[in-house]
């Protein structure tokens, strides 16, 4: 660790926080002179006391190592980037529409890749009155099951949760012009087209 870049960094996160060097340490019951000492680039924080000053600052223990927090570019909100993420641990599902670091359960989350629906993940979507009825074959046990369905259109994402023993069937209301996905537990993200 970089102590003068993180002690930079702690600095910042501490004042976007709004609080003093004190409130920090008895937060973290240690001394405030300790945290000068770090802000000021003259000693590093122990092992012992990332996680806490992680919690605290809202930041990842990562990024207190590093010194940075290296923002991401500006996102357009262009949802033909969306990506998917699913946790194997709890079955938290999120997105992003730009780049990201996700993680859930302690886990480092990669996004999920969408293929071309084959035979066993094939759907049937039908318009009926003002929504898209979807039907499905594939099987829904507490090993293999769909996992979610989401319509992802220009401007918004309507998800659907499933769970195993649920019935084939999920709706949406019908909107502009969308892409549909679904995941599989057992085979990952499938894009209807």
């Amino acid at each position: 660790m970089d102590c003068s870049r993180g002690g930079k960094l702690i600095f910042d996160l501490r004042k976007e926080k709004k609080m003093t060097q004190k409130q920090l340490a008895d937060a973290m019951n240690i001394s405030d002179k300790t945290i000068s000492k770090w802000e000021r680039g003259l000693g590093c924080p122990d092992v012992s006391l990332l996680k806490s000053l992680s919690d605290i600052l809202g930041v990842h223990i990562e990024k207190i190592l590093l010194g940075n927090l290296d923002p991401n570019d500006i996102d357009g909100g262009n949802m033909k980037r969306i990506k998917f993420y699913e946790c194997p641990t709890c079955g938290n599902i999120l997105t992003a529409t730009g780049e990201a670091t996700i993680s859930c359960c302690g886990r480092k989350l990669l996004p999920l890749v969408a293929k071309p629906a084959d035979d066993l993940h094939k759907i049937n979507v039908e318009e009926i009155e003002d929504d898209f009825y979807i039907t499905f074959k594939h099987e829904m046990t507490k090993k293999h099951y769909l996992t979610f369905f989401a319509y992802v259109t220009c401007d918004r994402v309507l998800l659907i949760k499933l769970y195993p023993e649920q019935g084939g069937e999920v709706r949406f209301p019908k909107r502009q012009r969308g892409t549909l996905y679904y995941c599989c537990k057992e085979h990952g993200l499938w894009i209807n087209q």
